[in-house]
């Protein structure tokens, strides 16, 4: 008798915190410092303060969801299920943009690194091996691309300790012991509260991606307990990083102003390390895009793998899984090809609207919680209202002013891309007569098997 793959619980707690940090890319706090900085006014580590408490309360709503559905699909299962199925559909096309587009963004910064090392090599030799190398490592199973993680992880923490002591041992030389505690970091003379708001809107770019490991919620040993708890620490570890990091950075550098504000982390690198860390400090970016692009190929295919579930997305194609490998191969290989178009763009087309699906799906999984408690209220169940209304709320709120500061060119890509998936939403739905085709069955005894 045949039976049919499916995903397999292999992920403990420290699995999941590592693949969420490795979404995260701790490393990319140095990568978008100059810029923060400079928005800041020199006051970079309070705009990832305030990103960081913003973030923890979508965060919560997040665990809240994990711990109702405990399936695939992150965002996209959460909305559908608390509030509409229609309303699901949407956020999950919206946040496609951030799952499928976030993966092949990495590839290309990582790419960009090396062509700035290596100018005599195309970028596109350099995109093309990082697709191959992540494609076959998720291929062949999430526990080959864990144990891989725990690797990349660790040389990027490195690189980030080493950065850190060295900041620390430079400002000591310069400006003694007593240079270490400032508060100008956090506010000084040419920042202020909007500009650190302003800022906080762009350090929050750094947080995006602390929700992917809900979509590895079929593959957690027991998720109702280990999820909740996975997201909250990877916001908290991730947030602490960020603040460390700039803080000794801007106290390296002190003020906003640089020669060239992306990429004054090398320039910072070389001059607390000299030539050989400034080489150690590029490997470590080079490897932290490895990382990020690892767990985010992985999560954008868990997504797909949802959506074509619920026969939302064609079934045969995107609903499948390797009889060999229990991985939804074909998914790995569609993410593989979209990040090819990374040879043809740059960063700062590429990543102008990746924010608005993150940013959608924020906002609504944080309604989507206010919802299941009205649901569990009618239903008789009591549920905490400040874990289910008041802190949701405020995440909400939050979220929504974030998504309303994006520039007027990502607002424009994200809504024409809202409003093709619309049309797709009313063909599947007979011009929206009918919801869009769930399996419930199959989740409900995905849900049973969890608890």
């Amino acid at each position: 008798m045949t039976t049919t793959p499916s995903l397999t619980r292999t992920l403990k707690l420290p699995s999941l915190v590592l693949f969420g940090l490795a979404y995260l890319t701790p490393l990319i706090v140095l990568g978008i410092f100059g810029i923060i900085a400079e928005t800041t006014g020199g006051a970079s580590p309070a705009a990832y303060l305030v990103a960081m408490v913003a973030m923890l309360f979508t965060a919560h709503s997040y665990g809240r969801m994990a711990i109702a559905y405990p399936v695939a699909g992150s965002a996209y299962t959460y909305v559908r299920r608390s509030i509409d199925p229609r309303v699901g559909f949407l956020v999950g096309w919206a946040i496609l943009l951030d799952y499928l587009f976030l993966p092949m963004v990495i590839w290309l910064i990582g790419g960009s690194y090396l062509t700035a090392q290596f100018p005599g090599i195309p970028i596109g030799v350099w995109i093309v091996g990082f697709i191959l190398i992540t494609t076959v490592l998720n291929i062949l199973g999430i526990k080959v691309a864990d144990k891989a993680n725990y690797v990349l992880m660790a040389f990027q923490l490195l690189v980030i300790v080493f950065f850190v002591a060295l900041s620390v041992g430079n400002v000591v030389a310069t400006s003694g012991a007593g240079g270490l505690a400032s508060t100008q970091p956090f506010f000084n003379d040419t920042s202020s509260v909007a500009t650190i708001s302003a800022g906080a809107a762009i350090a929050a770019y750094s947080f995006l991606g602390f929700d992917a490991v809900t979509t590895l919620t079929e593959e957690t040993i027991n998720p109702r307990k280990n999820m909740p708890r996975a997201i909250m620490l990877i916001a908290l570890i991730g947030g602490g990083i960020f603040v460390t990091v700039s803080y000794v950075t801007q106290l390296v550098h002190p003020g906003g102003v640089f020669e060239d504000s992306a990429s004054a982390a090398s320039s910072i690198a070389l001059q607390i390390g000299g030539q050989l860390f400034g080489a150690v400090f590029l490997a470590g970016l080079v490897v932290a895009q490895f990382a990020s692009g690892l767990a985010a190929q992985a999560s954008a295919s868990r997504l797909l793998y949802a959506m074509g579930r619920d026969s939302v997305l064609p079934k045969a194609v995107f609903g499948r899984l390797s009889a060999k490998f229990h991985t939804p191969v074909v998914n790995l290989i569609v993410t593989g090809i979209i990040g090819l178009i990374a040879i043809f763009l740059d960063v700062a087309t590429s990543t102008s609207f990746i924010n608005f699906g993150a940013f959608t799906a924020f906002t609504l999984v944080n309604a989507s919680v206010v919802f299941h408690y009205v649901r569990q209220r009618r239903a008789g169940h009591q549920l905490n209202v400040v874990s289910y209304v008041v802190v949701p709320v405020i995440g909400a709120i939050v979220c929504a002013y974030l998504l309303s500061q994006l520039d007027s060119n990502a607002i424009t890509l994200g809504l024409s891309w809202l409003v093709l998936g619309i049309v797709v939403l009313g063909l599947i739905t007979r011009g929206f007569k009918a919801a869009p085709p769930e399996m419930t069955a199959t989740e409900k005894a995905t849900v049973e098997a969890a608890a």
